[in-house]
């Protein structure tokens, strides 16, 4: 006997016609301004640099590929990547036929008096009965869900979001890695960097304190002189103190910040006024952040989640119809097992209807709904952070440059003030004070200047990640 198809054919067109209760999801406007605040808005869209074109010191580029290697929070970011590409594939497994081989033998025995039989075998015990064995062999199809309404559809859909989102993440974390590893990096350059200009200050002031002593000594020197430049020379101990402590802390951060102890065959560093990192980035339009900015494509894409969800939801509402089918052979010998005659089959279509579920389907969609506004309100949050981000950036440069090239200039100035009072003083035109006030002021100088230096090119790598940098996007393939 033939296994009729009809009902079954029934069901597979239902299940290709099925609808969906996906809502339709228009993306909000990015509620920013079209251009940033004093941009130029003629300006032609540049393509950012890789961050090896971005930051071009030697040791810094080696540090920072050490930590795309070794940075726990990267190697979480890529571990939770594949864990929503693993739930992705267990969710698509769900909307897919479950088929299962199985085969078995068993054997019975059962009284001749509950069979009905006039004669039967003989047992062990003198009892008369059946024994009988039987092999079975089939494929079975078990609870297959026909996702008539698209619920099944939609999880998957939101499954397969939120491993989008995943992946996004990653590339954020990328970023993020790259840029506190430059920030590190910067840091413990200026430290280093200032700890050895309090060192060569210290020594100066030291020579100049035991001039002082031996002119005091002489009588050639009031006490006052020499109070200063012992008060120099403390102020510089002091400093020197910290810069040590600094530089401890800046190292360690920089450790924690690649993932690894450094290297000891680092390139030679490169000083903080000579970094080859660029600080001229065009900004292009807020527009081009919807598609440069990993955070705003993985809220964009929790956001599509969300709204499949709520199909989910709604579909919950409609009767599941499932089906479990059967077919295979049994046979009490198994040399005839596969014969046509030892044939069986089954299947079984099911509909389940919700009729009253205390308000639970009501509350998983108000649930889903409030889900997706606050997803619509983060996307829109992470937009206006990333509008924020970039703005500041480009405050910075555009402030940074001027107050350095200044600076630079008070340094010179500086210079040039205590060589001239060295130059008086030598002469006896005038007093030691004025010399190790003009000794103070250029050291001020020159530890500000190394300040807002290392401020500028950290404000040019922030301007860099907050235009979306560098994310590796070209090689992870979702």
């Amino acid at each position: 006997m033939g296994i009729s198809m009809r009902p079954l054919t029934l069901i597979l067109l239902l299940a290709t016609g099925a609808c969906s209760m996906t809502p339709k999801l228009n993306l909000p406007p990015a509620p920013v301004a079209d251009s940033y605040p004093g941009a130029d808005t003629a300006a032609t869209a540049e393509a950012l640099p890789a961050w090896r074109g971005m930051f071009g010191d030697p040791r810094l580029q080696r540090l920072v590929a050490l930590s795309l290697d070794a940075n726990r929070d990267l190697r979480i970011a890529a571990l939770n990547a594949e864990a929503a590409r693993a739930q992705r594939t267990v969710q698509r497994a769900q909307s897919l036929p479950s088929i299962n081989a199985e085969g078995g033998y068993s054997r019975q025995r059962q009284p001749a008096g509950a069979t009905g039989a006039a004669v039967g075998g003989t047992s062990g015990n003198g009892a008369t009965g059946i024994e009988f064995g039987q092999f079975t062999a089939q494929a079975a199809l078990t609870s297959f869900e026909i996702d008539l309404f698209g619920r099944l559809r939609a999880l998957n859909e939101a499954a397969f979001h939120r491993w989008l989102s995943s992946v996004e993440a990653r590339h954020a974390v990328r970023l993020n890695v790259i840029g506190t590893v430059v920030d590190a990096y910067l840091n413990e350059r200026l430290a280093e960097e200032q700890l050895s200009l309090t060192r060569s200050t210290l020594a100066d002031w030291e020579t100049s304190l035991d001039i002082s002593r031996r002119l005091k000594a002489a009588g050639q020197a009031s006490g006052v002189d020499l109070a200063q430049a012992q008060g120099l020379v403390r102020q510089a101990q002091a400093d020197l103190a910290q810069r040590e402590r600094e530089l401890a802390q800046a190292s360690n951060a920089l450790t924690l910040a690649v993932g690894a102890p450094l290297p000891g065959d680092l390139p030679p560093p490169i000083s903080l006024m000579d970094q080859p990192i660029r600080t001229e980035l065009n900004a292009g339009t807020p527009s081009d952040l919807l598609i440069h900015r990993p955070d705003i494509a993985q809220a964009e894409q929790e956001l599509r989640a969300a709204n499949a969800d709520v199909g989910a939801a709604r579909a919950a509402f409609f009767p599941r119809i499932s089906l479990t089918a059967a077919f295979g052979f049994a046979s009490r010998a198994f040399e005839g097992l596969f014969q046509g005659a030892n044939r069986s089959w089954s299947y079984s279509p099911a509909i389940s209807v919700p009729v009253f579920r205390g308000g639970e389907l009501r509350g998983n969609l108000d649930i889903a709904k409030l889900r997706t506004s606050t997803a619509v309100a983060t996307y829109e949050k992470t937009i206006q952070t990333a509008f924020r981000e970039v703005a500041d950036g480009l405050a910075a440069r555009a402030t940074y440059a001027t107050q350095l090239t200044e600076l630079r200039a008070v340094v010179t100035q500086a210079q040039r003030r205590a060589s001239l009072a060295q130059l008086s003083y030598s002469a006896g035109m005038s007093s030691r004070l004025e010399l190790l006030d003009a000794q103070r002021a250029t050291y001020a100088a020159q530890q500000a200047a190394l300040v807002v230096r290392r401020d500028e090119l950290a404000s040019a790598a922030a301007l860099y990640r907050a235009l979306g940098g560098d994310t590796g996007q070209n090689t992870d393939t979702p």
